[in-house]
């Protein structure tokens, strides 16, 4: 658990985004809590991401508030994290990859030592801590990605399809660090297009559908009696856009 106040909840009211005079985004209102994982879910081009970099604070809202409530709000930005879809590797060795994002932490270089050895060794990649980042296969980076931001000891994770692009066994070990991340205290917030993945990882859930918020319950109560037309439609394979 982190040792700082909470960050949570977070508020979402009347959110919107426009770009280009178009509107992606329209009169979105929530609450994340702490707690089991909140996913994200909705047909492609349903503005899930765009919803995520808003909750980051990536992107300004063009309309509304999205703020965060807990006692440590004012620390809120070094209290969060995101991991993406396709993560940036810096040209440097796996682990002064955590490094790195520790030392933006001001953090001691002996603890950045030992926390950036602490989740390589979670995460399976202690072996290649001295191998070059970039030249690890897609999953590797992704598990290193993960790794990098759970050093920091988030309170809140932002994670947007992190196993679009992998392979089944690549998207195991993924959702097997995800589940970690949680058990240790992070809130999870995520994106996927796999509902397979909702179901095994998911708490909650947020439907988005043309740019709106659509449904907000459970994992067991929207998988088992959607409310909304568009939610059934979605999980029959026949909501596209």
């Amino acid at each position: 658990m982190s040792p700082f106040p909470p960050i949570l909840p977070l508020a979402v009211d009347g959110l919107g985004f426009a770009a280009g005079g178009r509107p992606l985004l329209a009169d979105i209102d929530f609450a994340l809590e702490a707690g089991p994982a909140t996913f994200i879910l909705g047909p492609n081009g349903a503005g899930k991401s765009l919803l995520l970099r808003l909750c980051h604070g990536l992107l300004a809202p063009t309309a509304g508030t999205v703020r965060w409530t807990g006692a440590g709000a004012a620390h809120a930005a070094l209290r969060q994290a995101m991991v993406f879809q396709r993560p940036v590797m810096l040209r440097r060795s796996v682990i002064a990859n955590v490094e790195y994002a520790l030392s933006l932490r001001k953090l001691p270089r002996r603890q950045r030592a030992e926390l950036a050895q602490d989740v390589l060794q979670r995460t399976g990649l202690w072996p290649l801590a001295g191998a070059p980042a970039r030249v690890l296969s897609g999953g590797e980076q992704q598990r290193l990605a993960l790794a990098r931001a759970w050093a920091t000891r988030p309170q809140v994770l932002f994670l947007d399809e992190p196993t679009s692009s992998l392979d089944p066994a690549a998207t195991r070990a993924i959702e097997d660090i995800i589940r970690a991340i949680e058990t240790s205290g992070t809130k999870i917030v995520m994106t996927s297009h796999d509902l397979g993945q909702a179901r095994r990882l998911a708490g909650e859930v947020l439907f988005l559908h043309r740019g709106r918020l659509l449904e907000q319950a459970s994992a067991s109560a929207f998988f088992a009696m959607p409310q909304t037309t568009e939610a059934r439609a979605f999980l029959a394979g026949e909501l596209l856009w």
